[in-house]
């Protein structure tokens, strides 16, 4: 009779840590694609830590998306909130007067800004917010961002303060191969002019020197008018630019006519904006990116 009450005592005791457990789950919930990506290394293996995608799925950038009731409930119940920041989730601002108590960490927070007018000028691009927000898209920026992600969540749950930091540190290190592989890559290339498709791309044509000789589409989904598409023609044809690069969120067609007019290729660059959930997913993509450079600078 004693092993038996001890047998239900050890299953009620078993049973009710499982469920406190569950019923501890802390969710860091973050604003979209590349947020989701950072984070998931930076928590990961952490007991009782959940990192959750918030905006799924979505095609492209953020800057015309709406928040549904569904984007709402999740805040409601968020544990923390990763934030990409310097004008990406300007849908946020008004939701997040509504949780005032809401934990959130700026990835971009202490990184210097590309200055859309300065840094983009010539290309006939503007956008509504003042700075570029794309720093994910350099793998520099990248690591800065898992660096602030790493730095927050430390300050907000000292106690895994040790794992969020060696987690950071061993994703780093994939990053810093990452880039080295990038840099090596293309050191050799020539002709380092390019046409992309929209304002994605400054950061990482910054840190792999290539030069943005204009834009596609001002705002991803606005097509240029008539003027603009004959300007770009134009440029391609005086500067010899051999590559247009489209992204995989949007439809080609303007970089299509463009590319008749022009007779230049048409190549795929992600600025990983989307993808599978797996943590890995930045750093292959990245590397599909070398390698689509590579053939199209060659």
């Amino acid at each position: 009779m004693k092993k038996v009450i001890r047998k239900l005592l050890i299953f009620f005791v078993s049973a009710s840590g499982l469920y406190g457990a569950d019923a501890e789950k802390r969710v860091i919930l973050c604003s979209f694609y590349p947020m989701y990506i950072l984070t998931q290394n930076v928590a990961a293996d952490i007991p009782g830590v959940v990192v959750e995608n918030m905006i799924k799925p979505h095609t492209g950038c953020l800057h015309d998306y709406q928040l549904s009731p569904q984007d709402m409930k999740k805040l409601s119940s968020a544990w923390a909130l990763i934030v990409n920041g310097g004008g990406m989730e300007i849908f946020l601002d008004k939701a997040m007067k509504q949780f005032p108590g809401l934990k959130i960490i700026w990835a971009t927070d202490g990184i210097e800004l590309i200055h859309t007018e300065q840094d983009l000028s010539g290309s006939g691009h503007n956008h509504d917010e003042q700075f570029n927000p794309h720093v994910w898209v350099s793998v520099s920026g990248a690591m800065a961002q898992v660096r602030n992600i790493s730095a927050g969540l430390s300050a907000i749950d000292s106690v895994n303060s040790v794992k969020y930091q060696a987690n950071a540190e061993k994703y780093l290190s994939s990053l810093e191969l990452l880039k080295k592989k990038m840099h090596n890559g293309l050191a050799n290339i020539k002709d380092r002019n390019i046409i992309t498709f929209h304002e994605a791309f400054p950061y990482f044509a910054r840190e792999f020197n290539l030069n943005i000789m204009a834009v596609i589409e001002r705002e991803a989904g606005s097509e240029p008018n008539a003027r603009e598409l004959a300007e770009i023609i134009r440029l391609i044809k005086e500067k010899n630019v051999k590559a247009i690069f489209i992204e995989p969120q949007y439809p080609p067609k303007t970089a299509q006519i463009i590319s008749l007019e022009t007779g230049r290729k048409l190549y795929t660059l992600d600025p990983v904006v989307t993808g599978p959930p797996d943590p890995n997913a930045y750093i292959t993509i990245m590397e599909a990116n070398l390698k689509v450079l590579q053939e199209a600078l060659h």
